[in-house]
């Protein structure tokens, strides 16, 4: 193999070996290779004949400060999340960090790469893209210390805005209440909605197109309103990840985190975490755009598919202002990354006590 030197070298590999282990003077070896004689002094005290590296012995970076690397290292090693999410997450806190920095910062550290603990992925097709409008449904359980309630959680499929309401019981009515709901809040027209096959959602496969199939109201309301229903598989839930993964994350963040000692408790905390996610929350699928920032780009090129100016409001939605928001999200990241312990509330709704206290 080609030996690789540096550009201003004067010596190869050979000659730094032979002056190691010649015997005779600086002067002679000097006059011998044609080079100067501090040239020589150096790779005769060399142990090795390789360059050494250039640059700063510790490399630093000249705009993020010691606190800033901390912040930054503490923060990918307890989320483990990718570069991207890092960056938006970090932003709020770190308002100078690029991308590139941040690159570099975890380059230095070691931590530029996360531990592939799943191994190979199987390659998985796209999914198909559509305007805004797509809406995937379905229900979870969640629980408190009066009994369990019903979580209906509706997500878009391009602008991931995420809808919720929660329910004693799961059944038609309580179905058909939720995409009422869902229509008021939405500022644009909804074109699809995709749910499984749920009595809430849906006649039984064995009941359909026979003597015992009933309309149903929930197909009424779409039909009124111009909706495509339509079914997931029978047996195949992961063919609605998306709204699965949302309720996941719900769970995540609320009543797999906490203990609520009332409903009530329960629908506050929930209500600020949707704020939090649909107007502070930037997501890497949408560039770095929060949902909401999403939705009002979407009205600026296609105000057509809005049935109102979503840069007013979303009603139902919008329960602090974005700049309160950002604020909040910013003292929590701050927070998470030094190792406080608050809770969300404390976090997101300052001077909005509930009494929710975490999980043991």
């Amino acid at each position: 193999m080609g030996q690789i030197r540096h550009g201003s070298a004067t010596t190869t590999h050979a000659v730094r070996a032979a002056i190691q282990r010649s015997q005779a003077s600086l002067a002679a070896l000097s006059k011998g290779f044609g080079i100067n004689p501090k040239t020589v002094a150096k790779w005769r005290k060399r142990q090795t004949v390789e360059d050494q590296k250039t640059g700063p012995k510790e490399p630093r970076s000249t705009v993020l400060s010691e606190t800033d690397e901390a912040m930054i290292v503490a923060f990918r090693r307890h989320t483990l999340l990718p570069l991207d999410d890092c960056l938006y997450a970090l932003q709020a806190t770190i308002p100078h960090l690029t991308r590139s920095a941040l690159h570099r910062c975890l380059q230095r550290h070691g931590i530029s790469r996360l531990p592939d603990i799943e191994g190979d992925k199987p390659k998985r097709q796209p999914f198909k893209r559509y305007p805004i409008g797509f809406f995937h449904i379905d229900i979870a359980e969640v629980q408190t210390a009066e009994g369990k309630l019903y979580l209906f959680v509706a997500i878009d499929r391009t602008s991931k805005l995420a809808v919720v309401q929660l329910a004693d019981k799961a059944n038609r009515r309580t179905a058909w209440e939720f995409l009422e709901y869902l229509l008021r809040i939405v500022p644009y027209r909804v074109h699809t909605i995709l749910t499984d096959n749920g009595i809430q959602f849906a006649e039984q496969p064995r009941n359909r197109d026979t003597a015992w199939s009933r309309s149903m109201r929930f197909d009424m309301i779409c039909k009124a309103n111009g909706i495509e229903h339509r079914l997931t598989k029978p047996n195949h839930p992961w063919t609605n990840g998306r709204v699965e993964r949302m309720n996941r994350t719900i769970k995540e963040a609320t009543v797999k985190r906490f203990h609520y000692d009332s409903h009530e408790q329960l629908r506050m905390h929930l209500n600020d975490f949707m704020a939090a996610y649909n107007f502070g929350r930037r997501l890497k699928t949408l560039k770095g755009l929060t949902p909401y920032e999403y939705i009002c780009k979407i009205w600026t090129s296609e105000p057509e598919r809005f049935i109102v100016n979503p840069t007013h409001q979303i009603p139902g939605l919008n329960i602090y202002g974005v700049g309160e928001i950002e604020m909040n999200l910013r003292h929590a990241i701050k927070g998470y990354v030094l190792g406080g312990r608050q809770s969300l509330v404390q976090l997101l709704g300052p001077g909005r006590e509930t009494g929710c206290r975490r999980s043991p």
